[in-house]
């Protein structure tokens, strides 16, 4: 298989409840995420439409969304989150997510966790087929 290209959020900021203490979930705090999708853009380049690339700032949307409304333990959780949104659109075949908390542990900048995944082939599937038009199916073997 061929390298694919990639499309990158960095450096992402949101404010988050995160924590595995009920005293560190009480405030939101700030995270930085950055998301890389790993994607075929060949149609992009040559067509120069949106409709042929993953729309970033829906993905960029959706995180904020997600992480804005939501209360996480770990940020280990929250990636894999981040990751799931990014994998709903079934041109991502990968995705690797960073999440930095800053001040999260004395005399460190920040802890961190990455995260990569996959699209499996049954998601790819279920993934077309929820995007498409109601009546329309898509079969296996296509």
């Amino acid at each position: 298989m061929t390298e694919l290209d990639k499309l990158r959020i960095r450096d992402l900021r949101v404010r988050c409840r995160v924590g595995v203490t009920a005293e560190e979930r009480r405030l939101p705090q700030d995270v930085v995420i950055t998301v890389t999708m790993h994607v075929d853009l060949q149609k992009a380049c040559r067509s120069d439409a949106l409709r042929d690339t993953v729309d970033y700032k829906a993905v960029k949307k959706a995180v904020l969304a997600e992480c804005e409304k939501k209360s996480f333990r770990l940020i280990e959780r929250m990636a894999q989150r981040v990751a799931e949104l990014a994998l709903s659109d079934s041109r991502v075949r990968r995705v690797t997510v960073v999440i930095q908390k800053q001040g999260a542990l004395r005399f460190a900048r920040c802890s961190e966790v990455e995260i990569s995944r996959e699209q499996n082939p049954e998601s790819r599937i279920q993934n077309s087929e929820s995007s498409m038009g109601l009546g329309e199916r898509r079969s296996r073997h296509e």
